[in-house]
Parts: C-alpha cells; sequence; structure tokens
C-alpha cells in the first residue's frame, strides 16, 4: 500500500511538472503625440517649446524603448498628427515582422544602411518642423477629437496573446498619448457645427473661481459639489488602456515679464484646468493622466 502511494505521489508530481507552462510576458511602449495647432502656435515660443519636448520624446523611444545594439525584437512604435488631421507620421516596428530584417532596420545595417530607425527618426522630427510650420487652425474642439481618435482610427494598441502548445507569449503595450496644448478648450461656438459640450475656456474658468471664493472651498471641492462646473464624463472601454500626458499647458494669467499673477495661489487659469481635466480623466476611466506645465 505504501508503494503504491509512494508511486501515485511521484506520477502526480511528474505530470504537474509536465504540464507547467513557461509564459512570456512582454511589455512596449505605443508613444502617440497630438498637436493642438491653434491660435496658441502663432506665439513663437510654442512651435519650439513643443519640438523640443518632441524630440526630448524621439530620444526616450530611441534609447529607452528599442534599444539599438542592446535589445532584440522591440515592438514600440511612435507617431505624431496635429488633432485636425489624421496620423501623419510614424515608425511602428511592430510592422515589421521577420526579425533579421527588424534587427537590421533597428541598427540601420545592411539594407537599411542609409533607411534603418536613425535616419527615419531624423525625418520623424524634421516632418514635425515642417506640419508647425504650414498646419493652422483656429481653436478645436479638443476633446470631442480625441474622443474620436480613441474610438475610430486606430490610436490604441491592444495586448496580444500568442499560445503555441503549452506556453503563452503575452504581448503588453502601454499607451502613452502626449497632448501638446495650452489646456484650455475653446473654439468658434458660432460655427453651426460646433457643440458647446466640452467647451472650456476663460467664463468657465472664472465661474469655478468666482464659485471657490463665494463658499470658501478648494478647487477639486468645488468641482465635487457642482459636477456642472467640469467637463461631461467620455466612458469607454478603451480609456483604461490609456496614460494621458497634457503637455506646454500655458499660463495666461502670468505676467512674463515682472513674474507676477492675476490670481491668489489656489485659483489661477493653469491651476483651474489642471483640476478640471484631471476630474475628468479620472471619471471617464483613464488610466492616467499627467499634466505638465512650461
Amino acid at each position: 500500500m505504501k508503494k503504491i502511494i509512494t508511486l501515485l505521489l511521484f506520477t502526480v508530481t511528474v505530470t504537474s511538472c509536465l504540464s507547467q507552462s513557461h509564459d512570456k510576458h512582454l511589455s512596449y511602449q505605443n508613444i502617440v503625440i497630438l498637436a493642438d495647432m491653434s491660435s496658441r502656435t502663432k506665439s513663437a515660443r510654442f512651435p519650439q517649446k513643443d519640438t523640443a519636448a518632441i524630440h526630448n520624446l524621439v530620444l526616450y523611444f530611441r534609447n529607452e524603448c528599442v534599444k539599438p545594439g542592446k535589445k532584440i525584437g522591440d515592438k514600440s512604435s511612435l507617431s505624431f498628427s496635429p488633432f485636425s488631421e489624421a496620423t501623419a507620421l510614424s515608425v511602428d516596428l511592430e510592422k515589421i515582422k521577420n526579425l533579421v530584417d527588424k534587427q537590421s532596420f533597428i541598427n540601420s545595417k545592411g539594407k537599411y544602411k542609409t533607411d534603418g530607425l536613425q535616419r527615419q527618426l531624423v525625418d520623424f522630427e524634421t516632418n514635425v518642423k515642417l506640419l508647425y510650420l504650414k498646419v493652422s487652425n483656429p481653436g478645436m474642439d479638443l476633446i470631442s477629437l480625441l474622443i474620436e481618435k480613441i474610438e475610430n482610427r486606430g490610436l490604441l494598441k491592444k495586448d496580444q496573446v500568442l499560445r503555441v502548445g503549452s506556453e503563452n507569449t503575452y504581448t503588453h503595450f502601454d499607451n502613452q498619448v502626449y497632448i501638446f496644448t495650452d489646456g484650455y478648450l475653446e473654439y468658434n461656438l458660432k460655427n453651426k457645427f460646433a457643440n458647446a459640450q466640452y467647451y472650456f475656456g476663460v467664463p468657465q474658468i472664472e465661474k469655478i473661481r468666482k464659485y471657490c471664493m463665494a463658499r470658501g472651498v478648494n478647487i477639486s471641492k468645488a468641482l465635487e459639489q457642482n459636477k456642472r462646473l467640469g467637463l461631461p464624463i467620455a466612458e469607454s472601454k478603451e480609456n483604461f488602456y490609456i496614460n494621458l500626458h497634457v503637455v506646454e499647458t500655458q499660463e495666461r494669467d502670468k505676467d512674463l515679464k515682472f513674474l507676477t499673477y492675476s490670481h491668489p495661489k489656489g485659483l489661477r487659469d493653469n491651476e483651474i484646468l489642471e483640476a478640471v481635466w484631471k476630474k475628468w480623466a479620472k471619471d471617464s476611466g483613464f488610466k492616467s493622466l499627467e499634466w505638465k506645465k512650461y
């Protein structure tokens, strides 16, 4: 009896070991840059600040994501487009399926010696600067355009699972969406096609400021107490996969010469806009929102 029990235990142990899978988990970056090329870009400092920040993202993509000469088989991607257009520029390593070709491209060798990753990233930045020179919009409904791009333009990359026998390879994509804008959501409401649903400019900012002062509450409390002070929620199952970054936001109520503000700390334009954007992103189910002012 003892021998039978021992044999059964041995069989279970061997079977358990044989059935264990050796799963792989791979993680890549999907970096999406969307530029608000409205009246803000008419100021000389904004295209320069935008392109300088975009240059840093290109360096991050190359040196920290793809890592030429150090990493094999990367599937990260980098894209740029003005809000008013479909994706204009893209470097997507997932599209190169053959591993030998992929590594030749990444390391700019062989048939990709003159048109590999390095050349394409240089062209990427050059064409970004050209778009800043030729694209200009009077003001756009950024939130509606963002929602439309998420739902209909293939903005996101979804996680994938490849099963071979008992082994699974899980490919995870971190979707990082960078929005270059001053933070104000202003556009021409006189346009017969315009919808005021996501309009948020000076009047809306002032309404929050007055509410806070009248009731002695901070911005976050005001937005919690009165939902109508903020932006309407835009729930979508896609939002969960997105990390939003609102970059290069402007402080219109700051005097750049004397470094003074028109309003007290805690009630400044940029502080109100940040709180409104963050609450909207959280309530709409986005994974995260980072707010970066110039």
